[in-house]
């Protein structure tokens, strides 16, 4: 016990110093896992077993499934996809209250689930769709809470990076049964928003409706089939068991160089820089895996999420209060941590609990990703809300206030797809996956 609490101590504590003086993420989790690890072995056995455990945490075959869909998601964004998505949504929500706010929510759906990034998501949709917005005169600080709200869907609604980083983590929990029950949360979330953009567009005013023809219509179906298509062959491809997760990704990469092409809306010349953001962010994200299995090893030799666990348990054994818990715990975490690290670090402390209380790893993992989804869009981190406000010209400050509406709905989503099995086990149940 005095082992454990020793060596969580240095670990904890030296990770927060870490973050505090501007160390990154990855460097931070890294070292204080060492520091952590001297306490345990000596000094020679630590260097090696720290060593061993960086590559040990990147040998996964499905991990080359993250830098493919990050190439993927960079390639959509400049290859036109996501302008005919949009054009896609205008017909889908144009009749509803608030039309162009609706059309900004099923943008984000849409080019999302294909992307899977909620950052590619607002950057490309509401670069898009805020000088519109603007023009017909809604609030641009409404237009940004839009905006910023719904990007998260990318995150949840598969494929998702997220969700892979969950399973690679987790071990042992299929990427297609995460991936199939991220649909309903997903799709629940983007209604969520839905519902209060369109009170609050009634309320603002903002009420005219797009009309148009069947015949505009069916063109604009058949623009979007082929982007549309991807979700589809990704998808239906793993569940078919044509392809891993790892394979769609690569042939993610192929379908979007082609439509690019195909659109003419992506050139040779743009490879290169495409390339390189992609390797940048491939790297952090990899790099953070590998720190952290350092940090997985101390914690299961010491046995830190058993005796949180305990401590938990101690307070109540009443399971709705114990995932009340662990919820604010998340989104407490979420508001100044990015997803990946911190489903890399409590993702080991968490699932023991839940898996104990009775709840699927497949369900626990939804969870986790709808709940630091919602950190995404909160200060101070936030990279959705710094994204979306960059994209549409407003400033942080101004955005916070029309963003809590959208928060209480997101939250309401939490709760039940914490408290209500089905919304996240119905499909991978249905289809035989869990």
């Amino acid at each position: 016990m005095d082992l454990a609490m020793t060596a969580a101590l240095i670990m904890f504590g030296s990770t927060i110093l870490l973050l505090i003086i501007g160390a990154p993420i990855s460097i931070g989790v890294g070292l204080s896992s060492f520091l952590a690890m001297l306490v345990i072995l000596p000094s020679e056995g630590a260097m090696i077993t720290s060593a061993q455990r960086i590559f040990v945490g990147l040998d996964s075959f499905a991990l080359l499934a993250i830098p493919f869909f990050i190439l993927a998601g960079n390639i959509m964004n400049k290859g036109g996809i996501a302008l005919r998505l949009i054009n896609l949504a205008k017909v889908v929500s144009g009749r509803f209250p608030g039309s162009l706010a609706q059309t900004n929510v099923v943008s984000n759906m849409l080019f999302g689930s294909i992307s899977g990034s909620g950052v590619a998501s607002a950057a490309a949709v509401g670069g898009i769709m805020s000088p519109i917005q603007k023009k017909e005169g809604y609030d641009p600080t409404f237009s940004a809470a839009v905006n910023i709200a719904s990007a998260p869907t990318g995150m949840i609604i598969p494929p998702s990076n997220t969700i892979i980083v969950y399973a690679t983590v987790a071990g042992g929990v299929s990427v297609s049964a995460l991936f199939m029950a991220g649909y309903l949360p997903g799709i629940l979330w983007g209604l969520a928003i839905m519902l209060v953009a369109g009170y609050l567009a009634k309320k603002k005013g903002y009420i005219q409706k797009s009309r148009v023809s069947c015949r505009e219509a069916v063109q604009v179906l058949l623009e979007a089939i082929p982007s549309l298509s991807l979700i589809f062959i990704v998808i239906g491809g793993i569940l078919a068991g044509i392809f891993t997760a790892t394979e769609a990704s690569a042939i993610a990469v192929v379908y979007s160089l082609i439509l690019g092409f195909c659109y003419k809306t992506l050139s040779l010349k743009e490879l290169p820089d495409i390339f390189l953001q992609t390797a940048k962010v491939s790297a952090i994200v990899i790099f953070m895996l590998a720190t952290s299995s350092i940090m997985s090893w101390v914690m299961a030799f010491t046995q830190i999420p058993s005796i949180i666990a305990n401590g938990l348990m101690g307070l109540t054994d009443n399971p709705i209060l114990i995932l009340l818990i662990i919820n604010v715990v998340l989104l407490f975490i979420g508001t100044f941590m990015d997803p990946t690290p911190a489903i890399l670090i409590f993702t080991p402390i968490f699932l023991p609990i839940c898996t104990d209380l009775g709840m699927s790893p497949v369900q626990f993992g939804i969870v986790m990703v709808v709940n630091l989804s919602l950190g995404t869009i909160t200060p101070p981190v936030g990279p959705i809300l710094f994204t979306g406000c960059k994209t549409s010209n407003v400033e942080i400050e101004q955005v916070i206030k029309p963003l809590v509406p959208f928060f209480f709905a997101i939250l309401l989503v939490l709760l039940l797809v914490t408290y209500v099995p089905a919304i996240s086990m119905i499909i991978p149940e249905l289809m035989g996956l869990v």
